[in-house]
């Protein structure tokens, strides 16, 4: 049976205006995107959104910073100056055909520039208003700036790494960030799936500090009903509260990592008979400093591949330590299609990661790449039915940027 139904993605017909920038917002909006939604990015004409000009070490590719292309593919760019007193209108009309309004100012921003939840819903009562936030709308944080090492550092989990006398560390995978993207897409999917037996839209909140929070549901139930703190080890570990041998090692050739283990199967791996004897589970909490001491440099003498052949054997949980050349040569990531061509203008092509969704008859796709600022001003304000002379008018004002090829079509 062919499960593809459509040659739309899931979220096909649905229109986003993206207001937001630098990675939870863009994320959420990109992931719409893959699932076929119309996504419209809202940009100043001057100079676009952050990550436009502020990037990894300022690395570009085909012109643009490598961290915009990376999370505003399958998006169109609308070039507006919200602060403009004559953009009201084109923001109107965007407004009123819209389904999702997305975006991640700093508190009370939105009001001031026109475009709070209030304000819009006058506008369209169905809309779906999604406000991503460091610290939510209220309470003594709502006005500070919100980011993922900030947002990191009030979590908890960095006394969670490390060893004991360490200084907290941070995690590297922008996991604050990119936890409220995602669960800012649930938010809106959820409620876009409520306008339809309710016949109105809703203003969806995520904050990254509840997100962070949420992330760790295991630690701080413990906490808050035992009073139970996850302890560092005196010895290098990964999680606190994970029994030894919870870690990575050092091989002959890189690093190994093993996860949640019985120390008797360790013992069979490494053949000793210490760890064979330590058959209980909470043998690995007791003995945590012992273990680790133990077993630190006990993996160095053969390589990473000897000792994950010889955990597969005896159902150790183990892997490897990959740098990012290691992961984009490895065998399942490229048997498995996880690296994707990203078409951008001109021709030319981003290597990018494929969305981590698949769905069998609204496939995820990249359809299109990151857009050049104001590339789609004038073709998305034709399809709202403006003349190309109205359009060129507000071009002059500087309220709206757009691109002089795509003017000499649009509104014909």
């Amino acid at each position: 049976m062919n499960d593809q139904l459509t040659a739309g993605g899931a979220l096909e017909g649905i229109r986003v205006l993206d207001a937001t920038q630098m990675l939870a917002g863009p994320l959420a909006a990109t992931r719409l995107g893959d699932l076929g939604a119309d996504v419209i990015k809202i940009e100043s004409p001057r100079g676009g959104e952050f990550n436009r000009t502020h990037g990894f070490d300022d690395i570009r590719v085909n012109g643009e910073m490598s961290t915009f292309l990376a999370v505003n593919r399958n998006k169109r760019s609308i070039a507006i100056d919200l602060k403009h007193p004559d953009a009201g209108g084109a923001i109107r009309d965007l407004v009123a055909g819209a389904d999702v309004f997305l975006q991640n100012f700093r508190h009370g921003t939105a009001e001031r520039l026109g475009v709070g939840y209030e304000q819009l819903r006058e506008i369209n009562p169905r809309l779906v208003y999604c406000s991503i936030s460091g610290y939510g709308s209220f309470g003594p944080y709502r006005d500070r700036p919100g980011q993922d090492l900030v947002l990191q550092g009030y979590s908890g989990s960095m006394f969670s790494v490390g060893s004991l006398n360490d200084d907290p560390e941070p995690g590297a995978l922008w996991s604050a960030d990119v936890m409220t993207g995602y669960q800012a897409a649930i938010g809106i999917l959820a409620a876009l799936n409520a306008r339809d037996r309710l016949g109105v839209g809703q203003k969806v909140e995520v904050d990254m500090l509840s997100v962070v929070l949420d992330a760790q549901l295991q630690e701080y139930v413990t906490y808050l009903n035992t009073g139970r703190q996850p302890q560092r080890s005196a010895e290098p570990g990964a999680h606190a509260f994970i029994p030894a041998p919870y870690g990575v090692y050092r091989t002959s050739d890189g690093w190994l990592t093993l996860a949640m283990t019985p120390l008797a199967a360790l013992g069979e791996v490494l053949e000793d008979d210490w760890l064979r004897s330590l058959t209980d589970y909470n043998d690995g909490h007791t003995h945590r400093d012992d273990v680790y001491r133990h077993i630190r440099h006990a993996f160095e003498g053969a390589t990473t591949a000897h000792w994950m052949e010889r955990c597969d054997l005896v159902n150790v949980w183990a892997g490897p330590v990959l740098d990012y050349e290691g992961v984009a040569n490895d065998p399942h990531i490229v048997e498995t299609g996880m690296i994707v061509d990203q078409p951008q203008s001109d021709g030319m092509t981003v290597r990018t990661i494929r969305p981590p969704l698949r769905m069998s008859a609204t496939p995820p796709e990249v359809r299109r790449g990151a857009p050049v600022l104001g590339s789609d001003t004038a073709d998305i304000l034709a399809e709202l039915g403006w003349p190309a002379d109205r359009i060129a008018a507000l071009a002059a004002t500087g309220a709206i940027g757009v691109d002089s090829a795509a003017m000499a079509t649009a509104g014909h």
